[in-house]
Parts: structure tokens; sequence; C-alpha cells
């Protein structure tokens, strides 16, 4: 092997242990608002029921039709290829927030994953019970991502700490807040 080619696996690897720079956590709205309402530390509306998880024990599963099952850790997400967007969530006659978000590219994950073929789309699984689909083809758009990051702070509890799936261009529904698990169908 070439010492160039070396020194660089070398590198790789290091990166991909070396401790990431923590994110703080801001504050939490209290009282939490109701469902739809706006919470006045983020000025984003409120849906779902408030999932507290601690980074330290969270895992994101990758599960169902894929050659290679996935159990990740919150700095696992934090070391693969990143997107960022300034995007709108869209709830049809209820809200419309607008944020600069980060976090994981779709693409890598399932990269990693390798869905097997004949694969069709992810169920997305959220720690408080809620459940959606999106298709293959719009898993890997190349704009689908699984959001840490919120302006450049980590995600609120109360918006999906420690992941939310992001789909720019698809409605506010697909993006699943407090998400523990990709099943790929």
């Amino acid at each position: 092997m070439r010492p160039f080619r070396l020194i660089l696996l070398l590198a790789v690897r290091l990166a991909a242990q070396s401790p990431l720079p923590p994110l703080a956590l801001p504050p939490e709205a209290d009282p939490v608002p109701g469902y739809t309402e706006m919470d006045p530390l983020t000025h984003l509306h409120m849906t779902g029921t408030v999932q507290r998880i601690a980074v330290a024990g969270y895992r994101l599963k990758v599960t169902g039709k894929v050659r290679h099952r996935l159990s990740l850790t919150y700095d696992d997400l934090r070391r693969m290829p990143r997107l960022t967007s300034r995007d709108v969530i869209v709830c049809r006659g209820y809200f419309e927030d607008y944020a600069h978000w980060a976090g994981c590219a779709l693409t890598a994950l399932l990269d990693r994953c390798e869905p097997r073929p004949g694969a069709k789309g992810l169920e997305l699984v959220s720690a408080d019970g809620y459940r959606t689909t999106v298709t293959l083809q719009e898993a890997r758009s190349g704009y689908a991502f699984l959001a840490y990051e919120w302006e450049g702070k980590a995600l609120p509890v109360l918006h999906g700490f420690p992941v939310k799936a992001a789909f720019p261009g698809l409605p506010g529904s697909k993006w699943v807040k407090w998400l523990v698990e990709i099943r790929v169908e």
C-alpha cells in the first residue's frame, strides 16, 4: 500500500472515531405549546407528543429489506455526510415554518444499509408512536436528510431532538420528529 493511501485511510478511521464537539441544547419552552401553537422560543409550531430522549442511549435503527441492519448513535449520524437547508415545513391549513436545518444525508444512510432489490419505500417511526411512509425515490432525492441541528444548534427537544426526518418539498407530515426507526419496505 502506498504511504499516502495508508495515511489517508488512517485519517478517515481517526475522524470516524474522534469525539465530535457537543451541540448545546437550546432551552425548552415552558409550558409546552398546544397542538399547532407556536413555540415562543423557536417560533416553530408544535405537533406531536414531546419525547425526551437521552442522547447517550439514543440509537436509530434501520431495519427491513436491507442487506445491513444498522443501529446508529447520535454521533454516528453526525459523522455522516452533512446537508444543510433553509426550508419551509408546510402543514396545509395550519402553518408554515421557515428555518435553517442541518443533518446527515439520507442517501448516505441508505448507501450504508443497502436496500434489497424490490424495496420501494421507508416507514419512519417516531418515539411518540407516529408513523409515516415515503417512497425510496423521495428518500434518495438528494434533498432528504436526518436533521440534528436547527439554526446552528442542536435540534430543540420540542421539535424532534435528537433526530428529525427532513423532506424539503414534501408535506410537514413527512418530517418525523424523535425518529427512532427507519424500516425499508
